[in-house]
């Protein structure tokens, strides 16, 4: 057998493939009641028990083709332009109705719409304007808000998917004694779901609460405990816990554990005719668990091959290992051959016994010709030396020429040189000499 599903649906059925091999997740189009239909592959090729089929058995009728996954297309257009055309028949008959869903089948022969309504309709008017506009045979569905919920889909209050639309083969019958077994809150809110009805997972954990419920108490259980006789007031069924309000101390209560009580009476009723026993229950000692130990393989380290990197230095770098110390390095760390400088050139003092240094003479420059002075005639130019020790004159200020008087300009480093002649000597940018 192979097992298929159906568009839009959770429940597989049994096909049999033949002499085909197919696997998970091929299309297929199958035989059924109403027709050829296009389904998924869920299981390939397995065996499946007599039990389990339901007879008579019918057959995978080929492998899915693009043709067909084209028809496949092309009625899931025709079911959205059908779903609204159906809408505005429905407004305009004026029917107490809502529209869920519409399905198509592969040879578009037959189109089924889905709706819900409180009560009974007289629908055959709407059948009779669908079939002349469709041109096909026309079937409309009652169904209940689960099968609405099912059909649209949504979140639940936890977050996930609906159960009845993602893997419920059926809808489980749930009542309200569930909630109950399971001392849940019975707010209508909190336990139904988004269809308005009991939320389908109180059935999932409802066997294990009442197996649990068999081995607990009752409340106001008359029973004895480690610390003497009292009544149960709360069960947990989970933990499987109880609290009990011993006859010596009521308050507050204390909480034992299934193990540690002896039922003397399981429910309600009268202490008479009871004998307390005299011997009482050994406490629960819960088993610590042993803390695992990782085991330890001890193993050479591998030899490093060329291929792997060098391992990464600390942030604050390996130390250097000291080289030996060479006569470059000793001139260095004496000063031998440092130079100082600040604003000028200087020279450290030579090491005794080196070579000279080869300097490189300088060209002067040429002088600029500059415009006469119109304070100075023509042809005169000033003295271009003086002796050593002589100073200047300087002209005495007066009138304007004290306010006419100019200055040397400022400089901050490094040799002055004159605007017409060499580095050493004064040239014609100077103050003019007195006459």
């Amino acid at each position: 057998m192979i097992s298929v599903r159906f568009r839009g649906g959770c429940k597989n059925y049994y096909f049999a493939p033949g002499d085909r091999q197919i696997r998970m997740g091929d299309q297929v189009i199958v035989e059924t009641a109403q027709g050829p239909e296009f389904a998924t592959c869920t299981e390939g090729n397995h065996e499946v028990e007599d039990s389990a089929i339901v007879h008579p058995l019918s057959n995978v009728i080929r492998m899915a083709t693009e043709n067909d996954r084209r028809t496949v297309d092309y009625n899931r257009r025709r079911e959205s332009e059908a779903f609204d055309i159906c809408e505005k028949k429905i407004a305009d008959h004026g029917l107490e109705m809502k529209l869920v869903n519409v399905s198509c089948n592969f040879e578009g022969s037959k189109i089924i719409f889905y709706f819900t309504a409180d009560g009974r309709v007289d629908f055959r008017e709407l059948v009779r304007d669908l079939a002349g506009v469709f041109r096909a045979r026309i079937e409309l569905r009652q169904i209940g808000v689960r099968d609405e919920a099912k059909m649209i889909g949504g979140l639940g209050i936890c977050g996930r998917p609906f159960c009845c639309s993602q893997f419920l083969d059926g809808f489980m019958p749930v009542s309200i004694k569930m909630a109950k077994t399971q001392n849940l809150s019975l707010n209508p809110t909190k336990i139904s779901g988004t269809c308005g009805r009991l939320m389908c997972c109180l059935k999932y954990e409802q066997n294990a609460y009442e197996d649990a419920a068999k081995r607990m108490p009752k409340n106001e259980s008359f029973v004895q405990t480690p610390d003497g006789p009292g009544n149960v007031k709360s069960v947990n069924l989970l933990r499987e816990t109880v609290k009990v309000s011993l006859d010596s101390a009521p308050e507050p209560q204390k909480c034992y554990h299934n193990c540690e009580i002896c039922v003397l009476r399981n429910g309600k009723g009268s202490r008479e005719g009871i004998e307390i026993p005299k011997e009482r229950p050994e406490r629960y000692v819960e088993e610590k668990e042993e803390p695992f130990e990782e085991p330890r393989f001890l193993s050479a380290p591998a030899p490093r091959t060329r291929t792997e990197e060098p391992p990464a230095r600390p942030r604050g770098g390996a130390p250097r290992q000291e080289r030996p110390d060479r006569p470059e390095d000793e001139e260095r760390r004496s000063g031998g051959n440092r130079r100082r400088r600040r604003g000028g050139r200087g020279g450290g003092k030579k090491p005794e016994g080196a070579a000279p240094e080869q300097t490189q003479e300088r060209t002067p420059r040429p002088a600029k010709p500059r415009p006469p002075r119109p304070d100075r005639p023509a042809g005169e130019r000033p003295a271009e030396g003086r002796p050593a020790g002589e100073q200047r004159p300087r002209p005495e200020k007066s009138g304007q020429e004290g306010a006419q008087s100019t200055r040397r300009p400022h400089h901050r480093g490094g040799r002055r040189r004159g605007r017409g002649g060499s580095g050493g000597q004064q040239g014609g940018g100077g103050t003019p000499a007195a006459e």
